[in-house]
């Protein structure tokens, strides 16, 4: 049996690892690990307790050039947050884009034969000079240096709900390898609803938000809904409708709908005096506009009581001048007159979605995971660790000895071992063809 040596890079807690080892058996090869690199220590227990290492070392940027081992293949997950929605957005920037670089440094000093790297989708229009360009300046910087150091590269954003994973996961993989392209396009498509890696039968929840979720809607009806009082939508549930905080008269639901469309048009913000915002505090006058009610105020303040409006100044645009640049923020503008504005925040509530069994979950990040909820038997519950590795493709032998939270963190920064898999699939056959004339029986994959 043919070895293939590889290193894997910001390994998480190994789905790039695994995809690679699982399509490389497959291929009749046996894979060999030659060195692993993470800094997290939730990231490392894990990586311990489910793979063997002969070299684990930590933050890869004091590992020298000499201190690596001779390799087939770089498999690197490199951080995400400098080019996802969910961070700064900086890239290169910030100190983590660089880390590029030690890819960079390592490919050009130990050649090997190719490489699989991972990375949000965000990364492929991040500091885009001209909206008609398909790609943005830093993904060219990195498809650039990689041609320059000699590798074939393509690309391609992929899903992980066509590979069998019931997520809407987008990641963009940059495959290389010495001698040709790997075709990263027409991939079989095999889609699974969420109730396919579900459990059942488990313990829900009876806590007074799902009380009152169950008191207002049936079990079906809540199926992919997102409770948020900053959406609007059929598929969103605000507090309001559910009367988390306090009862709720049909007058002011039907005031605090028309508030919550009313405050993202653009006409308020130029009679206030202020550059538009989604969501700008609106008078009493105005409101009036749309509401009159001779008890329209009584009811407003009364909302904003229980917690369902804030009394407060229109917001201005402000500056603010950084290492990075500058940071544009919105402040109170206290010389304008007051008004009433929607309470809002992404995690105000212990339930962010609950998810359809019938569908797809939406991409899974580190923030939302312990809000998420599955319907089990007549009631909600939170998704177990097991279903998270399940939605990621891990197999069931795979543990997370760590606790619930930190599982949950890790799990939303993981990859998709399905779609690793059948790259790393198309990357063994470029492989095999340059390397064997003969190709080894097959084993069994993971």
């Amino acid at each position: 049996m043919q070895e293939v040596r590889f290193i894997d890079l910001f390994a998480g807690i190994g789905g790039l690892r695994l995809g690679f080892e699982e399509a490389f058996r497959r291929k009749g090869m046996k894979p060999n690990c030659v060195m692993t690199s993470e800094i997290k220590p939730f990231a490392s227990k894990v990586l311990h307790q489910n793979f063997s290492h002969d070299y684990f070392v930590g933050d890869i940027t004091k590992v020298k050039n000499s201190e690596i081992p001779d390799f087939d293949f770089l498999l690197g997950g490199f951080p995400c947050q400098p080019f996802s929605s969910g961070g700064k957005r900086h890239g290169f920037v910030d100190t983590r884009g660089t880390l590029f670089f030690e890819i960079e440094r390592i490919l050009a000093e130990k050649k090997p034969y190719g490489f699989i790297l991972e990375n949000v989708e965000g990364l492929v229009k991040h500091d885009l000079e001209n909206k008609k360009n398909s790609i943005g300046k830093t993904l060219s910087v990195i498809l650039e240096r990689l041609s320059a150091i000699g590798y074939q590269v393509s690309w391609k954003v992929l899903n992980a709900a066509d590979f069998g994973l019931p997520q809407a996961r987008k990641r963009v993989f940059i495959v290389g390898t010495l001698e040709q392209e790997v075709n990263l396009l027409d991939f079989e498509k095999n889609h699974k609803p969420l109730k396919s890696i579900l459990e059942k039968g488990l313990p829900t929840m009876n806590t007074k938000f799902t009380k009152l979720l169950l008191k207002h809607f049936s079990l079906k009806d809540l199926y992919g809904k997102s409770i948020k009082d900053k959406r609007g939508g059929d598929d969103n549930i605000h507090s309001w409708d559910i009367e988390l905080k306090g009862r709720v008269s049909k007058e002011q639901s039907i005031v605090l709908s028309k508030l919550f469309k009313e405050r993202r048009r653009k006409h308020w913000a130029e009679e206030i005096g202020i550059k538009w915002m989604d969501g700008m505090s609106l008078t009493l006058k105005q409101i009036k506009t749309f509401h009159n009610s001779p008890k329209l105020k009584e009811m407003l303040d009364d909302l904003v009581e229980k917690g369902y409006l804030k009394f407060e100044h229109p917001k201005s645009l402000m500056q603010e001048h950084t290492i990075f640049g500058t940071k544009n923020y919105r402040a109170e503008n206290r010389s304008l007159k007051p008004g009433y504005n929607i309470v809002t925040g992404k995690l105000s509530f212990e339930i962010n979605k609950i998810l359809d069994p019938n569908g797809v979950a939406p991409t899974l990040v580190a923030t939302d995971m312990a809000r998420l909820v599955v319907p089990d038997g007549k009631g909600l519950r939170r998704m177990t660790l097991r279903e998270g590795l399940r939605l990621f493709g891990y197999p069931e032998w795979f543990e997370m000895p760590v606790s619930v939270d930190e599982g949950f963190d890790l799990l939303g920064n993981t990859v998709a071992v399905n779609v690793v898999s059948a790259i790393s699939n198309r990357v063994a056959e470029v492989f095999q063809q340059a390397h064997f004339t003969t190709k080894s029986e097959p084993v069994l994959s993971l």
